[in-house]
């Protein structure tokens, strides 16, 4: 089987060592080259023919984003960003991941050689879910660009009778950018949970909001769940919806990572079976691995209506074939379906229903 050839492309010659010799210990890649800037990186491109590029987000000559907007655009290939995790940092690889970046890693910001090394496992997988992604020439939505439909105001003490969750990883900032920004300002609270590290969400957030005719927020704990709002799972925490009384609150925990993550698609699932049932929607994008799986299966057992991205649209057809192969999806979808197929659903179950 050949292997992956990867070409890294850091200013700093110690993470091009590190990188390079964490890659090439592997039985599966190899490291074709290490450039120190995207001008050098732009021949050796065309010389070495990687298979996946590691591009440092802030780099001399070039800016990073500007060289992989051009790559994106005149020759799409899997991209893996090394990011530094700051508010800026987090700014500019959202922007990455707007750009078709299939997933990033966080730079570590003190102790360079050991932290790259503690980080190891989590820079191999993501090369490895890179080199199997499926890559496509983006298409951006300036933030700002268009002004957003305008938000409901509504009544603040108005019920949210259905709740949407969604859950997403690898390819799911985009992937949650374009379902969100097709969903109608009048939707039923949304609950999301995005495989991300804690400093990157609000970012995330933010960027949303901006491009939304939802009022999008990184959630927070006992926060009331809105009609016309979408909640992001803080990056350090697992984000559960829970009742009080006859509204729906936001949970955050801290609890123990599961299947390897806080926050959990699982946890955020499995609260919707406990609270929601019949009156949940659950949505399942894009994504490495199975994380929300069993949490699907007994959201639908509970009597919610489910749907997950289909493989065609997917950068990476993981979690939704999970969910599909242990029966917990009603249909299968592109994404670009999905919020018109949601709305219809809502229109049909009724959108006021309480329980």
């Amino acid at each position: 089987m050949a292997k992956t050839r990867v070409l890294i492309v850091d200013d700093s010659a110690l993470i091009r060592q590190l990188l390079t010799a964490i890659i090439n210990r592997q039985s599966d890649m190899t490291a074709v080259g290490a450039a120190p800037d995207p001008l050098v990186a732009r021949e050796m491109i065309r010389s070495l023919n990687p298979d996946v590029i590691t591009l440092d987000v802030e780099m001399p000559k070039m800016d990073g984003l500007d060289f992989l907007e051009k790559l994106m655009r005149l020759r799409p290939m899997p991209v893996v960003m090394v990011s530094t995790l700051t508010e800026k940092g987090a700014d500019v690889t959202l922007r990455a991941l707007d750009l078709g970046a299939v997933d990033f890693v966080a730079k570590p910001k003190l102790g360079i050689s050991e932290g790259i090394e503690q980080s190891a496992s989590e820079i191999l997988e993501k090369i490895r879910v890179a080199a199997k992604a499926t890559v496509r020439r983006a298409h951006v939505v300036v933030p700002g660009a268009e002004p957003a439909p305008p938000r409901p105001h509504g009544n603040a003490l108005a019920s949210t009778e259905k709740v949407i969750l969604i859950g997403a990883s690898t390819g799911g900032t985009e992937a949650i950018r374009m379902l969100l920004m097709n969903m109608p300002p009048d939707s039923p609270g949304i609950l999301v949970t995005q495989h991300m590290p804690a400093g990157f969400t609000k970012s995330f957030a933010d960027r949303l909001n901006e491009c939304c005719s939802l009022a999008v927020s990184e959630a927070k704990d006992g926060e009331r769940v809105l009609p016309g709002h979408a909640y992001i799972a803080p990056g350090s925490h697992h984000l559960l919806l829970a009742r009080s009384g006859a509204n729906y609150v936001c949970r955050l925990s801290d609890a123990d990572p599961v299947n390897r993550h806080r926050p959990s698609v699982e946890v955020l699932f499995k609260s919707g079976a406990a609270h929601a049932g019949a009156n949940a929607i659950g949505v399942m994008l894009t994504g490495m691995g199975k994380d929300g799986a069993v949490g699907m299966k007994e959201l639908r057992d509970s009597g919610s209506w489910n749907l997950a991205q289909d493989e065609a649209s997917c950068v990476v057809f993981g979690m939704p074939k999970e969910a599909i192969a242990v029966g917990a999806v009603h249909e299968v979808l592109p994404l670009d379906h999905m919020a018109p197929r949601i709305s219809q659903q809502l229109a049909r179950i009724g959108a006021g229903n309480r329980v």
